[in-house]
């Protein structure tokens, strides 16, 4: 007895077993009917969803554990809103909490503050090599401070001989 072609079988083990025994010793084994659950593809993308924000909380709660300075109340939280939109929140007018320099010295590293001191005590304009010493920098350090405080347009580098004549922007004068 021949054993039934590939191409007329669904199951490519009947090539091999089939005809022997009286069809697919496979067919004993295994279920012939297959039923696929549409449903099983969308369990596994909520799963992986519901495992996906369970770590991002879970990251959360430890970042807010470990920096608590990022812990704002109810009251300070208005504050804030209220420093960056510059209302205040009884009246709804425009509340000037302070100079632009005010401001601006609030962002700057502590040698930073020192070099924008310096030309504050000298009506904002200075010689570089005198802001140095000043300052208690070196040289390296005044040079590398004024030119990320210039990048930023807080002070104006003007090259005068062998230093630099250094001045704070015109809108932080006042």
């Amino acid at each position: 007895v021949l054993a039934a072609s590939p191409t007329t079988s669904s199951n490519p083990w009947d090539y091999m077993w089939g005809g022997m025994m009286g069809g697919s010793m496979m067919d004993r084994y295994t279920n012939t009917t297959q039923t696929q659950n549409t449903e099983l593809p969308y369990f596994g993308v909520v799963f992986t969803i519901l495992v996906a924000v369970a770590v991002l909380g879970i990251v959360g709660l430890i970042y807010f554990a470990l920096f608590p300075e990022i812990r704002l109340n109810r009251t300070a939280g208005q504050s804030l809103l209220n420093s960056l939109t510059g209302l205040t929140a009884s009246t709804g007018d425009h509340n000037i909490t302070g100079s632009p320099l005010e401001s601006v010295l609030k962002t700057l590293t502590e040698e930073e503050r020192k070099v924008i001191q310096v030309l504050s005590n000298h009506e904002g304009e200075y010689l570089q090599k005198y802001i140095r010493s000043e300052a208690g920098l070196s040289r390296l350090q005044t040079h590398r401070i004024v030119v990320r405080l210039a990048e930023r347009g807080i002070v104006t580098v003007e090259k005068t001989g062998n230093t630099n004549a250094v001045s704070l922007s015109s809108w932080l004068k006042q």
